[in-house]
């Protein structure tokens, strides 16, 4: 009997209580926060289906997914999540401390969302509607506003800019460097796996950045939406 209560009263592995304590934090987020996080994600997916169904390239992180999807044959969703556990892992063992779970999700469902448009024959009906390059812009500009929604929103952050973070604390690069690295890093694993790759992955590099900023100002001065990623900046992760 008492052997049964030991069991019944055995505490969980830290990292399910740390999943759990983080799943649980998402209830202190404001409707507007969750919102801007929601429609970011869904412009974000929408803007890297342009790019794909382009033919003209993508940005790097998905040209490494579409080429582990070309391999497993799983759908860009379950790739996003294996590319996201990786990079996860990789954070997790270099800083010696459980992850935030928010970019696992939000890359995850960037890419659920993309397997849904599929579904739904977005890429059909846009296709014979716009030519490539019509695609090419459609995508910088639904990027770049989605990723300045994604920030303000204060919720999640791209997976591969928690390993960037690390670098620039650990090594003093400036963040620019310690990006551009993982970048061309990601971009060539992708590549040599048999990603696409074009103008619109050099177009990505060069064009989200800096209309990053200016979509943030719009957003605040225009539409009267609330930063609360540089609120949070200092502490969210």
């Amino acid at each position: 009997m008492e052997d049964e209560k030991k069991k019944c009263g055995k505490k969980p592995h830290p990292l399910i209580q740390h999943i759990g304590t983080q799943v649980l934090s998402l209830r202190h987020f404001k409707k507007d926060q969750l919102l801007m996080y929601l429609m970011g994600v869904s412009f974000f997916s929408l803007g890297a289906k342009c790019f794909i169904i382009s033919q003209l390239g993508t940005d790097p992180l998905d040209v490494l997914i579409i080429s582990i999807d070309k391999i497993l044959m799983l759908g860009m969703g379950v790739c996003s999540a294996i590319v996201s556990l990786f990079f996860l892992t990789w954070w997790m063992l270099w800083n010696k401390k459980y992850p935030p779970i928010s970019p696992f999700i939000t890359t995850t469902l960037t890419g659920l969302l993309i397997d849904l448009w599929s579904w739904l024959g977005l890429g059909e009906y846009l296709i014979v509607r716009m030519n490539e390059y019509a695609l090419l812009a459609s995508g910088l500009m639904l990027c770049a506003y989605s990723s300045a929604l994604i920030i303000m929103s204060g919720i999640g952050i791209r997976i591969m800019d928690l390993v960037v973070l690390t670098m620039v604390s650990k090594w003093n690069w400036s963040f620019t460097k310690a990006k551009m690295i993982i970048e061309i890093g990601i971009f060539s694993s992708g590549w040599l796996l048999g990603g696409p790759f074009g103008i619109g992955t050099i177009a990505f590099l060069l064009v989200i950045g800096p209309l990053i900023q200016p979509f943030m100002d719009m957003n605040a001065k225009r539409f009267a939406l609330k930063n609360y990623g540089l609120m949070s900046a200092s502490s969210a992760y």
